[in-house]
C-alpha cells in the first residue's frame, strides 16, 4: 500500500455528503499508518479545509509558542511556515521541542508550487529503531535543551510567539510550561527548555523518537548564514540553538547521523490542488521541499497532549 493511503470521494456530492466516511477513514487508517491524504473531496477554499476538519476535529488550538513565522487566516487555520522558496525544511514533529503538543495536524493544498514544494512524511516509529542505539541512550539520558533569543530582527518577537504585548503574560506562560525564561538588558526575551528526546504515543503505546534538536541545532543553518552569527553571537545568544540536556554541546556528527535516518524514511508525494492530508503529530513528522512559483498550504493543529511528568522519556 502507498504512504499515506489516499481516501477518495466514492462519487459526487458536497461536502458535508462525506462527513462520515471521512471519519471511518480516519478511524480506520489513521492509527495504523500515521497519515492520511483525502484526495478529490470537494475543498475549494480556506473555509472548506475548515469544514472537513470540522468533521473530525472540531475543537483547533492555537499556534501559540510557535518557533516559525505563520500567518493566521480564519479562526484557527494558519499558513504553513513562511520561509523563503529555496529553503527546506528538515523533517520533525510539529512543537516536539515543548512539553505540550498537538496530536494531530491538517495540511490543505490550496495551490502546488510549479515544481517541487512537497510536504515529505517520515514514520517517527522506523526513524527511532534506525537510529543507532549508542546516539539514541545518549538522548534519552540526557534529553535536548532548547535555547530561544527573540526578536532583534533575527527571529519571530516574542510578541507574537506568545500571542500578547505583556511580559507578565508571557512569564505566566513560561512558568506553567517549565520554560526558563529571562529578560535581557535590551529588552528582548531568551528562554530555555530540557524536553524528551524520544515519547510515548498516548493510545497507540508506541515510542517514537520526538524531538528537534537537528533542526534547532546550529549546524542546521547554511555554512555561510553559521559563520556570520557565530561571529558575533555566543553559541546560547544565537536565534535558537539546542543542547544536550546537561548543557553540553551536541556532536554535528551525530546530527548528522539523525538527519541521515530522516533521509532514508522520508516519503513524498506532489500535491494537488484541493488535498487534504490529516498526520498524526506524533507517528509520523513532516517537512517540506524548495520550491519554485507560488505555493499556498494551509495547516490546523488539533488535541493538545502534555504527558503526566515521567511519562515521556
Amino acid at each position: 500500500m502507498s504512504f499515506p493511503p489516499i481516501v477518495s470521494p466514492s462519487g459526487p456530492g458536497e461536502l458535508p455528503d462525506f462527513a462520515e466516511s471521512i471519519r471511518a477513514a480516519v478511524e480506520e487508517q489513521l492509527t495504523r499508518h500515521g497519515a492520511v491524504l483525502f484526495r478529490g473531496f470537494p475543498v475549494r477554499g480556506p473555509q472548506d479545509f475548515e469544514r472537513i476538519v470540522s468533521f473530525v476535529t472540531p475543537d483547533l488550538l492555537e499556534y501559540t509558542f510557535g518557533s516559525t513565522p505563520r500567518s493566521q487566516l480564519s479562526g484557527r487555520i494558519y499558513t504553513s511556515t513562511e520561509y523563503p522558496a529555496h529553503q527546506q525544511i528538515p523533517l520533525h514533529n510539529e512543537q516536539s521541542y515543548t512539553a505540550e503538543w498537538p496530536l494531530k495536524i491538517w495540511f490543505y493544498c490550496a495551490k502546488p508550487a510549479l515544481e517541487g514544494g512537497e510536504t515529505p512524511l517520515a514514520d517517527s516509529r522506523e526513524v527511532l529503531r534506525r537510529i543507532p542505539a549508542r546516539i539514541r541512550e545518549r538522548f534519552v539520558a540526557k534529553k535536548v535543551m532548547y535555547t530561544r533569543n527573540y526578536g532583534n530582527g533575527l527571529d519571530v518577537p516574542w510578541q507574537k510567539v506568545f500571542g500578547t504585548e505583556d511580559p507578565k503574560v508571557v512569564e505566566s506562560f513560561c512558568r506553567d510550561a517549565g520554560i526558563i525564561c529571562e529578560w535581557k538588558e535590551d529588552g528582548e526575551l531568551r528562554t530555555r527548555q530540557i524536553c524528551q528526546a524520544i515519547a510515548t504515543h498516548p493510545h497507540t503505546k508506541d515510542v517514537v523518537w520526538f524531538n528537534q534538536a537537528h533542526l534547532f541545532h546550529v549546524s542546521n543553518l547554511e555554512p555561510a548564514a553559521r559563520e556570520g552569527l557565530l561571529a558575533v553571537f555566543a553559541e546560547d545568544e544565537l536565534p535558537r540553538n539546542a543542547f544536550y540536556g546537561d548543557g553540553t554541546p551536541i556532536e554535528d556528527g551525530v546530527l548528522d547521523e539523525i538527519r541521515g535516518v530522516y533521509g532514508q524514511v522520508a516519503v513524498s508525494f506532489p500535491w494537488q490542488e484541493g488535498d487534504v492530508v490529516l498526520a498524526d503529530n506524533m507517528l509520523v513528522a513532516h517537512g517540506r521541499s524548495s520550491f519554485k512559483g507560488p505555493r499556498k498550504v494551509l495547516v490546523a493543529m488539533a488535541e493538545s497532549y502534555r504527558p503526566e511528568e515521567g511519562a515521556s522519556t
